[in-house]
């Protein structure tokens, strides 16, 4: 038991040491339009008209191990499944894309399997993946990852997960600031935001998935 507290006092003294405001500051800026929950209140809000349940401490507490799982074992766990990361962000694209036609043209493509005592639950899919935890978050993970110490991107992460809880916690107070007709013109904004970012998700990885296919070896 002391040895497990003299590591616990070890470990907090190694990361005050590393701890860099500048650096937290950094990552928090690079993460918070990538993530881009303020620009996602229409898209929740969406979920919600449609009677789907989003949980906003989970969401935040999902999104933030999964990102921090994807931290330190991202690139392994892709390579153990012989996937690399541009077939990954064309996958989670491929959803943005379903989501972004959602909104703009008013249909229902994601269905969720849901009881009647449980409900439609949204929290984990498409809140927490693919729109909070992205495919864009984790590549923007491994590049800072690999410019700043673990420990102050783990410090900007964990800032915006905090503002993710507090957005996801007072939708209702943004929704009466914008008013139904706000909404409506912003679901439908949005939706041809999310279809570009999806489709610049797609055009940056595409380059890199044809190289692939092209240098894979053929068997005859």
């Amino acid at each position: 038991m002391n040895d497990f507290f003299s590591w616990i006092i070890e470990f907090f003294t190694y990361a005050a040491t590393q701890l860099r405001w500048e650096q937290t500051l950094t990552v928090f800026i690079v993460l918070f339009p990538i993530i881009d929950v303020t620009g996602s209140v229409p898209i929740f809000l969406s979920l919600r008209e449609r009677k789907k349940i989003i949980e906003p401490a989970k969401a935040a507490m999902y999104s933030f191990f999964i990102l921090l799982l994807f931290l330190f074992l991202g690139e392994a766990v892709l390579r153990l499944f012989s996937v690399d990361l541009s077939s990954f962000a064309v996958a989670g694209a491929l959803v943005l894309l379903i989501i972004a036609a959602e909104m703009i043209f008013g249909v229902q493509i994601f269905k969720f399997d849901g009881n009647e005592s449980g409900g439609d639950n949204a929290t984990l899919v498409p809140v927490v993946f693919p729109l909070i935890a992205g495919p864009g978050t984790f590549t923007a993970l491994l590049a800072m990852r690999a410019e700043f110490s673990v420990v102050n991107v783990f410090m900007g992460l964990l800032l915006n997960m905090i503002l993710v809880f507090f957005v996801l916690r007072y939708m209702d107070i943004v929704k009466k600031i914008i008013g139904v007709a706000g909404v409506y013109i912003l679901q439908r904004f949005f939706g041809v935001v999310l279809l570009a970012i999806a489709v610049r998700l797609i055009t940056s990885n595409l380059h890199a998935l044809i190289e692939l296919i092209g240098s894979a070896p053929t068997y005859k």
